[in-house]
């Protein structure tokens, strides 16, 4: 029998919630009027689709039963009418977008709000009544209604994948797991910021070079469909024996032959694309490609260190609320989405069930660095969440050098790939235009 939870008034004005289990939600709404209740919200628990276009996990207004229902008018608003800017709001909902600015600012006061001893309900209720965006607010409603019905609030958030991203619902649900959500929303908060920061310094130095590579190359291609036939007409018409430069000749060859031929091209670029993406949605070729990003140039250091500090913090924050290694590496494992990386997880976990290591399988992987093996294995020796702590402090340190290489590096690397671009654009379509201007061809075509 389907589960509900309800919100009704009662005959003296007091708003009631529960959650009961019915048969439909016009039989309950009939059962809730028999006992002198006004029903003014009914949703089914657990109920959703999510091949269908998304709508609200566990707020299903009830409005149109109780508009069928003959009921007491008891003095009381059922419902808060919407306010002008609410409806503006409402009206135009592809300006209301929830940016990741909005998720930061909600964890931060979440955060704020738990740290200040704030139940879950009362900080969500709090949030709600002082978020500004109508989209998240009716998400964090969505959140409490399934937070009053018994549910965690990563069930409701992972509903909302587009708003709440894989790892910040793993931060939140390795906090409600381990009894410690106050922490995990600090390790959010920061999860952010990092995100935030990092892609502000990526942009930075990515997006003046991708526009200057892109022009030059539009540039390239314009000057040799453009430029080089007409200078090749101005020699043909004064009739001198100078020639373009061979590296120009075979370029424009290239590009007729691309024009002319477009379609077969864009069939292998297409059939490229589609055949990658076929083979990393097998689960061999996802895994390849998660190891790939771990031995990418650059920034496959950088993507590991990120994982594997993720990784360190959930097992410290489940260690400090009294779970075993075990339990810690089985309830962390979800912070993480690289095949790779839950591969080794998972042999450390049955290392445990048979007597073994779990650090073993980590060392073995040649991820992670001596260093960090060598912390692991001391701790074990010692104090494990004692050495966590420091192993967490380690890695923020080596995640911060490796972002400086990275800065230090990217730069380099771009300014050379456009440099190169540059200078075939100056052989190709530069050299030929000062021929022409210099005009020495023209003591070719009289004889001189």
């Amino acid at each position: 029998m389907p589960t509900y939870v309800y919100k009704a008034v009662t005959s003296k004005g007091e708003v009631l919630r529960n959650r009961v289990e019915a048969g439909s939600k016009r039989i309950l709404a009939r059962s809730l009027k028999e006992n002198e209740l006004i029903p003014i919200e009914i949703q089914q628990v657990g109920a959703r689709n999510k091949n269908q276009k998304k709508k609200r996990r566990n707020s299903n207004q009830m409005q149109e039963i109780i508009d069928t229902m003959s009921t007491t008018n008891i003095g009381i608003q059922r419902e808060k009418k919407n306010t002008l800017r609410e409806k503006i709001s409402k009206y135009f909902v592809g300006a209301n977008k929830i940016t990741k600015r909005d998720l930061v600012v909600f964890t931060q006061n979440f955060y704020l709000l738990k740290k200040a001893n704030f139940n879950n309900i009362h900080a969500l209720n709090t949030l709600v009544k002082s978020t500004e965006n109508m989209n998240l607010k009716n998400i964090l409603e969505d959140i409490l209604v399934g937070v009053e019905s018994g549910e965690n609030m990563y069930t409701t958030m992972e509903y909302y994948e587009n708003v709440f991203p894989y790892l910040y619902v793993n931060m939140i649900k390795v906090g409600e797991l381990s009894g410690n959500l106050t922490q995990s929303l600090d390790q959010a908060v920061k999860y952010l910021d990092d995100q935030e920061a990092l892609n502000k310094k990526l942009k930075k130095i990515l997006i003046p070079n991708i526009i200057q590579f892109v022009g030059l190359l539009i540039l390239l291609f314009v000057g040799t469909i453009v430029a080089i036939p007409a200078i090749q007409g101005v020699f043909e018409q004064v009739g001198t024996d100078e020639e373009l430069p061979a590296i120009t000749m075979w370029f424009s060859g290239v590009v007729d032959t691309l024009v002319a031929y477009w379609y077969i091209p864009t069939l292998i670029i297409l059939a490229t694309i589609g055949g990658v993406i076929f083979y990393i949605n097998t689960p061999k070729g996802k895994y390849n490609f998660h190891y790939f990003k771990y031995k990418m140039p650059i920034f496959g250091q950088l993507i590991f260190a990120l994982d594997f500090s993720r990784l360190l913090k959930a097992i410290l924050l489940n260690l400090q609320n009294g779970m075993r290694i075990q339990d810690a590496l089985e309830v962390s494992k979800s912070i993480i989405k690289n095949y790779v990386l839950l591969s080794v997880i998972e042999t450390s976990i049955n290392n445990i069930l048979m007597g073994g290591s779990w650090i073993e399988p980590i060392e073995k992987s040649g991820l992670a660095s001596p260093m960090i093996v060598e912390m692991l294995k001391i701790g074990m020796q010692t104090d494990l969440a004692e050495m966590m702590e420091k192993l967490v402090e380690y890695m923020e340190v080596d995640i911060n050098q490796i972002m400086d290489k990275i800065m230090a590096v990217l730069p380099e690397v771009v300014y050379a790939i456009v440099g190169i671009v540059l200078v075939f654009f100056v052989v190709v379509v530069l050299v030929p235009c000062i021929q022409v201007y210099m005009g020495n061809f023209l003591f070719s075509a009289y004889g001189v």
